[in-house]
């Protein structure tokens, strides 16, 4: 994954009039954080949500606790109901990016979901881009992989949407492999 330069980020936000709002739960804010001294963030991001903790989930978010109880809170159901709670609560936002994911040992950690596994959903233009990915390293290193990609998914939807500039809704096999798409 390569370092993608936040002021080109922001810039092509700027470009294509979109704004973004972020739900962050592993990263712990890093990745608002990391924008903020990009050129032009103030016209972009609207603001970013830190629930680190499930009640600032459900409270916040609107996250359901069956949907914590069933799935746990780091699990890609619980990343969409973050993602869908914040557009509900930003509604002017055209880009919401919910995380969440295991940083460390304990939690809902188990052989199928190992320290380092990572959910993302991305919603924005009516469409859920849903990701799970697993990162290693130590925790501060699996809250910097996981913001890059972030960025680096935000890069690949503001290309996407630019080369299908004049076409009406974005399609699933112009979509990668590694995404679950859903209309919402």
């Amino acid at each position: 994954m390569k370092k993608l330069d936040l002021n080109v980020l922001v810039q092509q936000f700027l470009q294509h009039k979109l704004t973004l709002a972020l739900a962050e739960s592993c990263t712990c804010g890093l990745v608002a954080a990391q924008l903020a001294p990009a050129t032009g963030v103030s016209e972009v991001l609207l603001g970013s949500v830190v629930t680190y903790n499930i009640e600032a989930k459900q409270k916040l978010l609107g996250v359901k606790k069956e949907t914590l109880a069933t799935y746990s809170a780091e699990s890609q159901q619980t990343t969409n109901e973050m993602a869908v709670g914040l557009h509900r609560a930003l509604p002017s936002a055209d880009v919401c990016v919910a995380v969440t994911g295991l940083c460390g040992p304990g939690a809902s950690e188990t052989p199928d979901k190992p320290v380092g596994t990572m959910f993302f959903t991305i919603l924005a233009e009516g469409h859920a881009y849903e990701y799970r990915e697993q990162f290693t390293g130590s925790a501060d290193k699996l809250r910097e992989q996981a913001a890059n990609f972030i960025y680096e998914k935000l890069g690949d939807f503001l290309q996407r949407r630019q080369d299908m500039a004049g076409a009406a809704q974005p399609t699933n096999k112009n979509l990668s492999d590694q995404v679950r798409v859903r209309t919402v």
